[in-house]
Formats: structure tokens, C-alpha cells, sequence
């Protein structure tokens, strides 16, 4: 006989992935974006053998942490340029910084993970791509460099 899943609770399913929110703090409006991507962090390996080591192969380290670039994805909207806005800022040497929240939100709109990108900066907007026989909704990019990622699951 088919299980119908009726004896499974309701906190083994899978989280679906298109309800998020992203705040970019530091008194800008937040977006209603089409994609996050780059939430990642890795530790570099630092690799050593000692000199008097009877086996003939290294130890391994865990060494410095490394984070990629974040990308967010959105639509273009009349008379928003807070993207290149943000990006002006840079001035030899110092930008705007700011701590960005993603949140993603479970079907009654309660966080359930949290990404937070501590001293993020954009390092790059690209604007949209134009053909004249295109008929898709315009999309903006701005990648954004940060010192530390945050992950907290509620």
C-alpha cells in the first residue's frame, strides 16, 4: 500500500527557494529582487610537512576564510538608480558600507534562514541588455563584496 504522507510531520519538508527578502540597510530601500546568487564561504587549506615526518605526504590546515562576491538580480523601475547610486560613493579608498540581510521566508512569511553580509559594498552594476526585438522585462546586476558572512536557520 502507497504511503499518502499523512504520518509525516510537517517539518521534514524542503524549504522552496523563491520566497525571500532582501534588506540592503544603511537607509536604502529595499528591492524586490529577481535572484540572489554567491552565498558562499570557504576556508583556504594551508598545507605543511615537517621535516621529520615519517609519512611521505602533508597535514592539511584550515586557513584563511574567504567569501565570494553576492549577486543580486532586479528588475529596472522608472527613476531607480540607487544601485549606481551606492556605487558612486567609492572614493579613493572608502565607500558607503553596509550590513545586508537575506532572509528566506517560509509560505506564512516567517524567516527561516538568514544570510547577513557584514561591510558590503557594490564592486559592480551592469545594466541591462537591449534588443530591439526583445520582449523581456529589463534586469539590472550589482555584485557586492563584503568581510564576513552570517548564516543563522531559525
Amino acid at each position: 500500500m502507497a504511503d499518502d504522507g499523512s504520518k509525516q510531520s510537517e517539518k521534514v519538508w524542503p524549504i522552496s527557494k523563491f520566497y525571500f527578502t532582501v534588506d540592503l540597510g544603511g537607509g536604502m530601500k529595499n528591492a524586490s529582487f529577481q535572484e540572489v546568487s554567491g552565498l558562499d564561504i570557504e576556508s583556504q587549506i594551508i598545507e605543511y610537512r615537517h621535516g621529520d615526518s615519517p609519512t611521505f605526504s602533508t597535514i592539511k590546515m584550515p586557513g584563511i576564510v574567504k567569501s565570494s562576491n553576492v549577486t543580486l538580480k532586479k528588475g529596472v523601475l522608472i527613476k531607480d538608480n540607487q544601485f549606481y547610486d551606492w556605487y558612486s560613493t567609492i572614493k579613493m579608498n572608502t565607500v558607503k558600507r553596509v550590513t545586508v540581510t537575506i532572509k528566506l521566508l517560509d509560505e506564512g512569511g516567517n524567516p527561516t534562514m538568514t544570510w547577513t553580509l557584514q561591510n558590503a559594498w557594490p564592486t559592480k552594476v551592469t545594466g541591462t541588455d537591449l534588443k530591439s526585438d526583445g520582449n523581456e522585462v529589463a534586469i539590472e546586476t550589482v555584485e557586492i563584496a563584503h568581510e564576513g558572512l552570517v548564516i543563522a536557520n531559525k
